[in-house]
């Protein structure tokens, strides 16, 4: 009996060291962003992180567990013989997510979680994302890793198991089995409070690189595949009469014959009925737009076209990722922070889209993208979103797919030119056309800046600039409207935080022969706005978007709403405030002050937010 329950509890301890290495590997890793913590914190980091190895490590004692039981009763060579098979691939799991953790907190700025499992269903589309050196060096590292705790465990722990089995019932060897797996699930739950184990339980700092070092990724993706079930009963913050009335003070209900000239509403077309050519931009921060306050020359010529065009300086993206930024533009539906809406086609189809508002105005509605637009479901979604005809990169000779990732820019560009310019003019075309080249891992046929980021957003800028100056001399430039937006920001500078506003911040400009005048907006506002505003320039109406409101309408209030890894942020004239829902705690304010004002319209928009998705 006491070599039985040494065994578990072996196993139970074996695996804590092997999951608490990953904290200081983590940070040493991101030393750019350990730099300057003390040895205290680094201790700190790793004995509040050892809520959540406990309860993986219980978890993954289980099995053992349950084997060790069977032992009681049968012949234990062949049940060595399969703990030594789950060990082996238990390390190797382990080791592959913390790997990619590592790999992508890079990028994304926050713990792995159950959004990459969306992006692996396509990893031809998500290879092209990881430069080659970065794919041997984490390849590495899951061997190294994965090895040595199979070893450890086969060589070390495997010796412990008991030998033979019972003589006799075993009875008295059952019972204490039993009382062991109670036992374990206390750290599964997370002790013996009345909440069960959650991410937010490691946290213990304001500094959030701390929080995050201290999570476990494993149990990180266990928890956010548990939270995309019923999104409904999620982020109850208000009653509802309460909820209603925070929403309604943020989205107030229109007339439906909305009148511009009855509102005050701002008119930026010579024409209703424009042809429309929106360009979502990859990866276009505006701390790259010096237009938009960003660094100076990265992008003259969209600096020179916001002097002769309509520019929104205040508009933020509502997520970090191409297919929730691409939900907020063409469906004015807010980013959510713990999923996309995109992975649910029969959620996805039944929301309101641009496209579906303009084909009953005669439109037709077209989609150029110059990758693989079966990534992330992307086809479906545009297909079932209202679009007749999508391009992508099949429909271009290999010898044009010189980019990694597919066509580039200037092969994209260029398709544009000429599919717009032999147009005929007697017909109204709506044509959205997602960029590429400014996307990981930033190789184009273009040298002018250091910084690889940088030297891309300035690629795909020159492309905009040979497009517009050759566009603009045929006959389709008089009744254009050519929106440039991005579909979500970028981590640059590198420094910046996952929660910071500025890593949101966005360019959004109007240009074309169907532009009035030049102007500049500087109402604060969120991608998701865009639908109703053109809308609202083209006296459509736009009621079922829900989340969508006309910025150019001064009936409504100004305000932006982002999301990040189960967080929001919320801007208005008074500032701007970010909310960790892990820790149930804002973990930002700007100093003007009014942060709780902020915080409580955010958590109403996303109780909303998800009580709608809930419902589709």
């Amino acid at each position: 009996m006491k070599q039985r329950l040494l065994f578990c509890l072996i196993v139970f301890a074996g695996w804590l060291p092997v999951l608490a290495i990953q904290k200081p590997i983590f940070m040493i890793y991101h030393h750019a962003l350990s730099g300057g913590y003390t040895l205290a914190e680094w201790l700190r980091v790793i004995w509040h992180g050892l809520k959540l190895d406990c309860a993986v490590a219980g978890y993954l004692t289980v099995i053992p567990l349950l084997c060790t039981i069977l032992s009681i009763w049968l012949p234990t060579v062949w049940i060595r013989k399969c703990l030594k098979v789950y060990f082996g691939l238990v390390a190797l799991i382990i080791a592959m997510v913390f790997s990619a953790d590592l790999a992508l907190y890079t990028f994304w700025g926050f713990r792995l979680d159950a959004t990459v499992l969306f992006y692996i269903q396509f990893p031809s589309g998500a290879a092209t994302s990881v430069p080659v050196a970065l794919v041997i060096y984490q390849a590495l590292l899951v061997i190294v890793y994965a090895f040595a705790t199979a070893w450890m465990f086969n060589r070390y722990i495997l010796s412990v198991f008991p030998g033979k089995p019972v003589k006799g019932a075993g009875v008295y060897e059952l019972i204490a089995l039993v009382c062991m797996g109670g036992l374990l699930f206390m750290p599964i739950r997370g002790g013996v409070t009345t909440f069960n184990a959650s991410v937010g339980m490691v946290y213990f700092s304001n500094k959030q690189f701390l929080n995050h070092s201290a999570i476990n990724p494993v149990f990180s993706i266990v928890a956010s595949l548990y939270k995309q079930q019923d999104f409904a009963s999620q982020f109850q913050f208000f009653p509802e009469q309460e909820r209603g009335q925070l929403f309604n003070s943020l989205l107030p209900a229109m007339p439906v014959d909305n009148v511009s000239c009855e509102t005050g509403k701002v008119e930026l077309l010579n024409t209703k009925r424009p042809d429309i050519l929106l360009v979502i931009l990859e990866s276009f921060s505006a701390n790259a737009i010096e237009a938009v306050g960003g660094r100076a020359g990265v992008t003259p010529n969209l600096n020179s076209l916001s002097r002769e065009g309509v520019l929104f300086t205040n508009i933020y993206a509502n997520s970090f990722r191409t297919d929730r930024g691409l939900v907020s533009v063409l469906n004015g539906y807010l980013a959510q922070p713990t999923t996309s809406i995109m992975k649910y086609p029969a959620k996805s189809q039944t929301l309101p889209s641009l496209s579906r508002s303009l084909i009953p105005e005669g439109y037709t509605s077209e989609m150029l993208y110059g990758g693989d637009i079966n990534y992330t479901n992307m086809q479906r979604y545009f297909y079932s979103s209202g679009y007749s005809r999508i391009t992508s990169d099949k429909d271009f000779p290999v010898a044009s797919r010189l980019n990694k990732s597919g066509a580039g820019d200037e092969i994209t560009f260029d398709y544009l030119y000429h599919s717009l310019s032999g147009k005929d003019t007697s017909t109204l075309l709506f044509s959205t056309f997602l960029t590429l080249s400014s996307h990981e891992p930033f190789e184009v046929p273009y040298h002018r800046l250091e910084h690889p980021y940088l030297n891309s957003v300035a690629f795909t800028d020159s492309c905009i600039g040979r497009f517009i100056s050759r566009i603009r001399e045929t006959p389709v430039w008089d009744n254009l409207l050519v929106i440039f937006v991005a579909d979500h920001g970028f981590r640059y500078p590198e420094e910046l935080k996952e929660y910071e506003p500025s890593r949101y911040h966005i360019p959004v400009l109007w240009v074309g022969g169907a532009v009035k005048e030049p102007a500049r907006i500087e109402t604060v506002a969120c991608q998701s706005d865009l639908a109703a505003t053109l809308l609202g320039q083209l006296d459509i109406p736009h009621g079922d978007f829900l989340f969508s409101k006309d910025i150019l309408d001064p009936r409504y209030p100004g305000w932006a709403f982002y999301t990040f890894s189960n967080g929001f942020g919320f801007v208005d004239a008074t500032g701007v405030s970010a909310y960790d829902n892990d820790s149930n705690r804002p973990i930002f304010h700007s100093p003007a002050g009014g942060g709780e004002g902020r915080i409580t319209k955010g958590k109403a928009l996303l109780q909303t937010l998800y009580d709608d998705l809930g419902h589709r």
